[in-house]
């Protein structure tokens, strides 16, 4: 019998590294899109040229360059190469999808629920009107989905995954602020009262292999934990995970001269995001509770090469 062959760009950043993990384990067959060749791996410029490889029964895509990366500058360049690295990427596996005399039978790609727009009132679930943008990371998501759609003749099924912040020991938020909080120092952004989307990094590659596996699945879902929680409740549960106080405050202006106001809205703002779809088609979460997750993302030591 053929394993299941998965086409996975992105596969080297902070989710990709664990997707290919866990997909490895359960005895799938994975080839990585990068920018360097290698044992296991193919280039995007083969993607362009060449096509998807054969055998392929599904492609995920989770390229893209970390937009709160603190050593980068909000400069129109660093937009651009996060532009390109979300929307040209998609595109050019959408275009090889079309062009494939063999065709997989499943696209699924991540997006972020910054295309909603940030309320302390509306709630968002998968069925909640979208557009037009209002800022730069809006029209990101909208153009990153868009370019993912496939005509419907193709036969692919698709799914986009709109994940909300992503908690793990090894990359993400949590590297950022794991050494600020262990000394004592972490605290709320803000007054904490906007909202937090988050989700365990096991279960958001979870619900890509569960995408993969079942066939009722299309659409857009929402990669969030069923638990809606605010800054500040993110904030304690992290901190009573480590046994530390959280008494600090980081003023929103703060992080808006840091990593600029547009960009700093990640942080300082949010939505009430609903993974109602998520929850109907029966998906199984590992870590529904922000408590649970902040435990199992709080340990000191963690294998990096492991990261679940």
């Amino acid at each position: 019998m053929v394993n299941p062959h998965v086409l996975l760009g992105g596969g080297t950043g902070f989710v990709g590294t664990a997707l290919k993990q866990i997909l490895l384990n359960k005895g799938y067959d994975v080839t990585i899109i990068s920018r360097m060749p290698g044992a296991g791996r193919v280039t995007w410029f083969d993607i362009c040229s060449s096509g998807i490889p054969t055998g392929v029964t599904a492609v995920v895509n989770l390229a893209g360059q970390n937009v709160l990366d603190p050593t980068q500058r909000w400069t129109p360049g660093f937009k651009q190469n996060v532009w390109n690295s979300r929307v040209n990427t998609t595109q050019t596996l959408a275009k090889a999808i079309k062009n494939a005399s063999e065709r997989p039978s499943v696209f699924a790609t991540i997006s972020g629920v910054g295309i909603y727009n940030p309320s302390s009132e509306k709630e968002y679930d998968e069925n909640s009107e979208i557009g037009p943008s209002f800022d730069f990371l809006s029209k990101l998501a909208l153009e990153w989905e868009n370019v993912a759609h496939l005509p419907s003749e193709l036969g692919v099924r698709q799914v986009i995954i709109r994940s909300g912040v992503v908690l793990g020991r090894h990359g993400g938020m949590i590297k950022q602020m794991y050494i600020p909080f262990f000394f004592g120092l972490g605290g709320p952004i803000g007054n904490g009262k906007q909202y937090l989307p988050w989700i365990h990094i096991k279960d958001l590659c979870n619900m890509f292999i569960f995408a993969i596996e079942n066939k009722n699945v299309s659409g857009v879902l929402n990669g969030v934990a069923p638990q809606v929680i605010t800054n500040q409740e993110f904030t304690s549960a992290f901190a009573s995970a480590m046994n530390r106080p959280a008494f600090f405050r980081v003023p929103e202006f703060v992080l808006d001269m840091m990593f600029s106001k547009e960009r700093a809205k990640i942080m300082t703002e949010g939505q009430k995001v609903i993974p109602n779809r998520v929850k109907e088609l029966g998906f199984h979460y590992e870590f529904p509770c922000i408590e649970d997750a902040a435990k199992e993302v709080s340990k000191f030591f963690y294998k990096a090469e492991k990261p679940l």
